[in-house]
């Protein structure tokens, strides 16, 4: 497995488990049992880190889709 298989694999763990975490998250934020009240996580936090590992697991897809290389063309107008 390349090095950059393997990033991509963990950064699309990563991505796995912050989508879990907002599930979570929506559904069960916070509590109150008694007079005591808790708050499980930032939901604006965990989607900051969502849009981030997303970011990170499309950069590495296209990597392997280009082999490490981006393609630059260049084009010289002529007149003939």
């Amino acid at each position: 497995m390349s090095q950059t298989a393997a990033r991509l694999k963990t950064a699309q763990k990563h991505l796995d488990a912050w989508l879990t975490a907002e599930l979570e998250v929506t559904t069960h934020q916070s509590y109150t049992i008694g007079s005591r009240s808790l708050t499980k996580a930032n939901l604006s936090e965990i989607r900051k880190q969502i849009i981030f590992w997303q970011n990170e697991v499309a950069s590495l897809e296209n990597i392997g889709k280009k082999n490490g290389r981006n393609r630059v063309m260049r084009a010289v107008p002529r007149d003939l």
